[in-house]
């Protein structure tokens, strides 16, 4: 697991993006479904995504053959790392909406990427993907619920 920590320090850029593009007066103001976590349950839970996925990847990086994977957990941080400047930065919930799917699809691929290189490390994908789901779901009813604000 010596590649860990490299991976641990590119899942800080995605992190950085959240803390530089928090929720903010826009955000507390959208009208949210009950079901939305308290804001501060979101840095837990991607502190324990990011060490997951961390780990993750540094068990496929010991793997041959690994290129597509771990091009396809890039790609994931990549569109993370963008959803929080759409979102939180720009006010745009339906672009936010279509990267939050496109990141969706990331996650998937590279869970079943990793699949075929190692079971454990897609295991550890799945919360992620999970997250995912819950994520999207939280965005499109945002979004439903708030016609009027940030829709471009």
């Amino acid at each position: 697991m010596t590649l860990f920590p490299l991976y641990l320090a590119i899942c800080a850029v995605p992190a950085a993006a959240g803390m530089m593009f928090k929720p903010g007066a826009w955000y507390r103001d959208l009208d949210k479904p009950g079901w939305t976590p308290p804001d501060l349950l979101f840095p837990v839970i991607w502190a324990v995504l990011y060490v997951l996925m961390s780990l993750a990847a540094a068990r496929v990086a010991m793997q041959p053959d690994n290129d597509l994977a771990l091009g396809l957990w890039a790609l994931q941080i990549t569109i993370s790392t963008l959803w929080s400047a759409v979102f939180f930065g720009l006010h745009r919930i339906r672009t936010g909406a279509v990267v939050i799917a496109l990141l969706w699809a990331a996650v998937l691929a590279t869970t079943l990427a990793f699949l075929a290189h190692d079971t454990l490390a897609a295991l550890m994908m799945v919360p992620y993907l999970a997250w995912g789901s819950f994520a999207l779901a939280l965005n499109l009813s945002v979004m439903r619920r708030n016609p009027e604000r940030g829709y471009a």
